[in-house]
């Protein structure tokens, strides 16, 4: 999914882009991974060749053999010097937020996209239509919000749905699929002479947490939770140092 008509940056892009399908000039869009830059460019070069930058014979082939191509992964050309973009359409997907001085000489036009994190506008409606993708994918009918503080932007786009995802996910998890996750992440961790107090730590840890964020008061919670108040200040220091 791609937000094109939401974001002035990335539309004045794709117009520019449009305006260069017809002729034969080389481009390279770069930015960070999954900030959009595939999906923009697979929506204006429909009919092109793609290729991946790792495999430099592929690429070469490609170039030889047709007029319209994509170079994805351009950051790992080998040899720049062995690319010919004579008389061809060439697109080149280059990773990173620094395009370097000897790529920048071998195009004619050259694109930039921000991470999302600079695309504030965009990343409400993305969510809006993650969260609703979620719903379908897990059978969920009741409205659902995500809170701002679990949405990851570190990777863009894959961090963003990621992070939507689990978030649900967690938020709705029944206590026989609670169990289920449980016994598959025992079977796969039994190991040890500890494995008792490693494994009961997973639970007292995040029981005491949540209280903790619950009841704002280690004397109620020692109260709510039927045990000496001492004993409960023993596993905060243990567990959530930080409260102290």
């Amino acid at each position: 999914m791609f937000l094109i008509n939401h974001s002035l940056v990335v539309n004045k892009i794709y117009q520019s882009m449009q305006a260069t399908v017809d002729i034969f000039v080389s481009s390279v869009i770069y930015g960070e991974e999954f900030n959009g830059k595939r999906s923009l460019v697979k929506k204006v070069f429909k009919d092109a060749v793609w290729v991946d930058g790792s495999d430099l014979s592929e690429v070469i082939g490609a170039l030889k053999d047709n007029r319209y191509v994509v170079i994805n992964n351009f950051q790992k050309i080998s040899d720049l010097d062995s690319l010919d973009f004579e008389n061809k359409n060439v697109v080149a997907i280059y990773n990173g937020n620094i395009l370097p001085k000897r790529v920048e000489d071998k195009f004619a036009f050259i694109y930039y996209i921000p991470p999302l994190k600079n695309r504030l506008d965009e990343v409400e409606l993305l969510t809006k239509h993650y969260i609703q993708e979620a719903k379908e994918s897990f059978e969920i009918e009741e409205d659902i919000k995500v809170d701002t503080k679990d949405i990851d932007l570190s990777k863009n786009l894959k961090s963003l749905k990621s992070s939507i995802y689990k978030s649900i996910l967690f938020n709705n998890i029944s206590e026989d699929e609670l169990s289920y996750l449980l016994y598959n992440y025992f079977i796969k961790n039994y190991e040890g002479v500890d494995v008792y107090k490693r494994m009961l730590s997973i639970f007292e840890k995040e029981l005491v947490r949540a209280g903790l964020d619950i009841y704002k008061s280690q004397l109620k919670l020692s109260d709510i939770l039927g045990i000496n108040r001492n004993t409960l200040r023993k596993k905060v220091n243990e567990y959530l140092w930080y409260w102290l």
